[in-house]
């Protein structure tokens, strides 16, 4: 064992419990500890936050979705429909038309998210564990159009399945009418459409419906025009590998963005808001690690005879100076290796039996998202260690010099 450690845990062990030394060590650990448990704890939080999130996007977003460069529609063509899905890791593309529309029901009405699209997405089944009323079927036995319509659009117009004879009414402008009265029928083209099931995923998509494109193609008279492809990625491929090979492939006429580059605002403000939640709680940390500063420099002051003692045993000022680091470091570890393991206990107790719970009852999770990754656990062993050495130093270098010019 290094000598100058074997002295530090002697000085740190055979202390007077009851001495104000000791005791301003012991509230250095107990603060270094908690700072070092509510690190772990709050960025494990971040962490679940975001995974939650890519799992709402996941839900609803597609793997990789590609649109015009330039306007708001496109012409899908069977070259470029072709080109898209004969590249490598392309499961299927689904032909999209999305854009804002009124949908009325009965005396209601409201400004909704229209989204028109082909049969393969069904076969994506991401509203499947999203749905809680109806089905997801587009179309019925008898080739009757249906609409998926979100939880916000069916309580603001009080859509209810059972009723059968009332339809929901979606209109959208009429690009080709002449005239200028709103309020005249011609201004609008208007079809109708039943309601055949309910789904929530979270309140950004709380204005949607989902229809069959041939039946929102007739509406908007967008005439095989498009607003985006969406792209089901086959199994073994990225998501991001797709993206490049799509974007090398189209050019620069059409803008390919995977599912997190769909929703980069926010992810990064996640990550933003956790580095600065991490910045300060390290801050929080070092607070309560200056303790540690005080300790030590009241340890060299009463430790003056023991220091002059090794210096005429032929003790070197760096033995000195390591005697006080290596008692610096035993407090702030040992507060830092409680909290460690509190911290993750904590996360690991919240995964698996969900003790605070979000308190919402919309929400997708009963309880708050926790996820635990390592390389947050090093960062805060890293960050105790930049700590340990900022408070540590100066004490000990004094004890070394303190002690020599007694010597002198």
């Amino acid at each position: 064992m290094n000598l100058s450690y074997r002295i530090a845990k002697r000085y740190f062990f055979s202390r007077n419990k009851r001495s104000f030394i000791s005791l301003i060590a012991r509230i250095a650990m107990a603060g270094v500890g908690v700072g070092t448990m509510a690190m772990v704890v709050v960025l494990s939080v971040f962490n679940g936050m975001e995974d939650l999130n890519r799992k709402i996007f996941k839900t609803f977003d597609s793997d990789v979705k590609i649109m015009p460069a330039e306007g708001k529609r496109f012409l899908a063509t069977d070259t470029l429909l072709k080109k898209v899905t004969s590249t490598p890791g392309v499961m299927f593309a689904t032909q999209v038309i999305e854009d804002n529309a009124l949908a009325r029901y009965g005396n209601q009405q409201t400004i909704i998210r229209i989204k028109g699209v082909d049969n393969t997405y069904m076969q994506r089944g991401q509203l499947d564990s999203a749905l809680i009323d109806g089905s997801t079927r587009l179309y019925g036995p008898h080739g009757t159009p249906y609409a998926i319509v979100a939880e916000g659009v069916r309580n603001a117009l009080s859509i209810s399945l059972s009723e059968i004879l009332t339809p929901v009414e979606l209109l959208y402008p009429n690009t080709g009418s002449k005239t200028l009265n709103l309020t005249s029928p011609a201004a609008f083209n208007q079809i109708a459409i039943r309601p055949g099931g309910i789904f929530f995923i979270e309140t950004r998509y709380d204005d949607y419906i989902i229809a069959p494109i041939a039946v929102i193609d007739t509406l908007m008279q967008y005439k095989g025009q498009r607003s985006a492809l969406e792209v089901q990625v086959a199994p073994g491929f990225t998501e991001e590998k797709v993206s490049k090979a799509l974007s090398m492939k189209l050019g620069k006429q059409f803008m390919v963005k995977d599912r997190d580059e769909l929703n980069a605002d926010l992810l990064r403000a996640i990550r933003v808001e956790k580095l600065f939640v991490a910045v300060t709680l390290s801050l929080i940390i070092l607070v309560a690690a200056i303790n540690i500063f005080f300790s030590l420099s009241m340890l060299a002051i009463e430790k003056k005879k023991d220091v002059s003692m090794l210096y005429a045993l032929g003790a070197t000022p760096s033995l000195i100076q390591n005697i006080f680091l290596a008692e610096g470091a035993i407090v702030a570890f040992t507060g830092a290796l409680v909290g460690l393991f509190s911290g993750t206990a904590l996360c690991w107790l919240q995964m698996e039996y969900g003790l605070v719970s979000m308190g919402m009852a919309s929400s997708l999770v009963d309880a708050y998202p926790v996820k635990l990754i390592w390389e947050d656990i090093f960062f805060t062993g890293i960050i105790i260690v930049i700590i340990t050495l900022l408070v540590s130093y100066i004490p000990a270098r004094r004890a070394a010099q303190t002690g020599l010019s007694t010597r002198v």
